[in-house]
């Protein structure tokens, strides 16, 4: 974290789920842009999506700020259920017309950067004739199918993702006991982020 600190800043950021601080979305986009990022997460109780439009000069790296801005925002808009760990960021250059997806290391059983390159592939289109909107609700689609992927994935073999996704493997059965305890009602951690999910 120190290297991103060192380019943009050790202090944290208030932000809200939604900015478009390049002001490239009109009025009536914006709501529209609301109910996704709501209809989300009423779907995925423990997750939520944040999206920052912006218009950067000189940026090296998108994916750096992304890392940055999703360890360093202070959601105001945002209950504590909701940990930044348990979050995803999309973070759109449009002067450059580059976006990356970062998420927090909760989401890391469920997704990867092929799943997260797809959807912004998906995307591609929609974003070089500057839709942001239809660009925008595709990215959040793809990433609603591939969560729902990789909690069946889990679901079948917890161990085994758990262990591929960086977990360490000595701790799998210990994190799997407070998983299979947290269906009696017990505050959710960030290895169990998808346990009930709303298909």
């Amino acid at each position: 974290m120190w290297h991103v600190d060192e380019l943009f800043g050790a202090e944290d950021v208030q932000l809200h789920k939604f900015t478009d601080a390049a002001g490239v979305l009109r009025m009536k986009e914006r709501e529209p842009m609301r109910r996704i990022l709501e209809k989300f997460e009423a779907k995925f109780p423990q997750l939520f999506i944040s999206i920052y439009l912006g218009a950067f000069e000189e940026l090296e790296s998108i994916r750096q700020l992304g890392f940055w801005m999703l360890n360093r925002a202070d959601y105001v808009d945002l209950d504590d259920d909701r940990p930044n760990e348990n979050g995803i960021l999309i973070l759109v250059d449009v002067n450059s017309k580059s976006a990356s997806i970062t998420y927090g290391y909760a989401l890391l059983p469920y997704l990867n950067e092929d799943m997260t390159f797809s959807a912004l592939s998906a995307a591609h289109p929609a974003f070089l004739k500057d839709d942001f909107l239809e660009a925008l609700t595709t990215v959040v689609q793809k990433l609603e199918s591939f969560l729902l992927k990789g909690w069946r994935k889990v679901k079948r073999d917890p161990a085994l993702v758990l262990a591929e996704s960086g977990q360490n493997p000595k701790k799998v059965g210990e994190l799997l006991q407070k998983i299979r305890g947290d269906r009696k009602g017990a505050a959710r951690g960030p290895e169990n982020a998808l346990e009930e999910v709303e298909e």
